[in-house]
């Protein structure tokens, strides 16, 4: 019987250095960003991810998870590419609750979840989670999206010492889009529910913010996508693949 051809050196180096940026990313979460766990899913097969990076957790529930994309909070990053975040998970609206029993187990609540995304390649999503709940400031939020940009980078770097085709890539993504219009992950979320047509106090009391806020972030958007109204606006994100 012939064995199986042995996996070329650079594609054992590239999955070293992948599986240890994010192992190394799930622990920064909670040391530098104050969660009190840390997550990482990486891709199973296109429209999924598995939990195969904690730091921080109590019990094994979420050890391994497989999450379909659009599913739970994690699975709606991967599906729509952009930050999601739910001061309570358990009590939210806004994301499917398949996982609840597995949140509940590690006592969660507070969650942000951050896609790992690359010129159209999803690399993973890392969650930062508390046991309290509180709405994310743009300082956590920031701080997440920080250290998941640097993993980002690492593992594209790792990924290019693969064969060509080892990684999969997709066109461009609404989260790649909003940076490059110069949105921030707060504005990108605010224009998000504005473009289904929330109104600020809707918008404000979704994601716990005050309606001043929201006006602010709004009127930033407006700048940055040269729209002069909340109508433009809509029209320039849809137009633009930003929001769908």
């Amino acid at each position: 019987m012939r064995s199986a051809a042995p996996e070329p050196p650079d594609t054992r180096a590239a999955e070293l250095v992948r599986s240890a940026v994010l192992a190394d990313l799930a622990r920064r979460v909670v040391a530098d960003c104050g969660a009190d766990v840390g997550l990482v899913g990486v891709p199973d097969g296109p429209d999924a991810m598995v939990l195969q990076h904690w730091a921080g957790t109590r019990a094994d529930l979420l050890h391994n998870l497989r999450v379909p994309a659009g599913t739970g909070l994690g699975g709606r990053a991967l599906a729509e590419r952009t930050p999601a975040w739910v001061p309570d998970y358990r009590a939210a609206t806004t994301i499917s609750h398949h996982y609840d029993a597995a949140v509940g187990a590690d006592d969660l609540y507070a969650m942000l979840g951050v896609p790992l995304v690359h010129g159209g390649a999803v690399h993973g999503v890392v969650y930062a989670a508390l046991r309290t709940v509180v709405p994310f400031g743009d300082v956590r939020i920031g701080s997440v999206a920080d250290l998941a940009g640097t993993a980002t980078r690492a593992l594209a770097g790792a990924a290019a010492w693969a064969p060509a085709g080892a990684a999969a890539r997709a066109g461009g993504a609404p989260a790649d889009r909003a940076a490059g219009a110069g949105l921030t992950p707060r504005e990108h979320e605010v224009l998000r529910w504005a473009a289904t047509g929330r109104t600020n106090p809707e918008i404000a009391d979704r994601l716990g913010l005050s309606c001043h806020t929201v006006t602010g972030y709004l009127k930033s958007a407006m700048h940055k996508l040269g729209a002069r109204n909340r109508t433009e606006l809509a029209i320039a994100a849809r137009e633009s693949g930003i929001v769908r």
